[in-house]
């Protein structure tokens, strides 16, 4: 039997044209930084952000470094970041390991309770100006919520990465390979500290 041109041809172009919205999505999403290990130089490369990670700690008391290394360690600024893919017999993608998405890697759900919070229906999760008043005010809620300190980075991102419950039952306990990212956590903070202190930034 036989098949047409329209037959072979149609889901061809049909991948094509799949496949050319997903590089235009790509090619219109914000670069990562070039240096993303010196925060003045990130903030060289995307001007814009210096002022929206300053707007977020003036607006929830949060070190502009804290929340900088934090959305590094989740998504190396990158805004489209993802989690990886569950695998069907271990080859098969059936879907992706968790809903996080952007550049701080949040969940559906917890993106949903911040939009409500703050009122802001059309943010974004892979917009930066978003992300890091997430970081600020999701930060601002575990102070709130399970008495973490602002100014301690190590313990901010391990109830940042189990949220206030898991935080509170100390489930961290349990996984030593989370201690020691939040400990990289802390040490990004601290180093991003002392070069924010060489362009121009304010003690936290």
């Amino acid at each position: 039997m036989g098949f047409s041109a329209r037959q072979v041809w149609g889901p061809v172009a049909w991948g094509v044209s799949l496949l050319a919205s997903a590089l235009l999505v790509q090619a219109c999403a914000t670069l990562p930084p070039s240096n993303p290990d010196d925060l003045c130089a990130i903030f060289s490369d995307q001007d814009s952000w210096r002022g929206a990670a300053q707007q977020a700690e003036q607006r929830w008391d949060v070190g502009v470094p804290v929340m900088m290394a934090i959305i590094h360690q989740e998504s190396r600024f990158r805004s489209q970041a993802r989690p990886g893919w569950r695998r069907f017999l271990g080859i098969v993608p059936v879907g992706r390991l968790s809903s996080a998405y952007g550049y701080g890697q949040v969940k559906t759900a917890t993106w949903a309770d911040y939009t409500a919070a703050r009122r802001r229906p059309a943010a974004r999760r892979d917009r930066f100006e978003d992300a890091v008043d997430f970081v600020g005010w999701y930060s601002d809620v575990l102070h709130r919520s399970a008495r973490v300190p602002k100014s301690d980075p190590f313990h901010l991102y391990l109830a940042y990465h189990e949220g206030p419950g898991g935080f509170a039952r100390r489930s961290f306990d349990a996984k030593p390979w989370l201690l020691g990212v939040a400990h990289k956590v802390q040490l990004r903070a601290e180093r991003y500290e002392r070069q924010f202190q060489g362009c121009g930034g304010q003690a936290s």
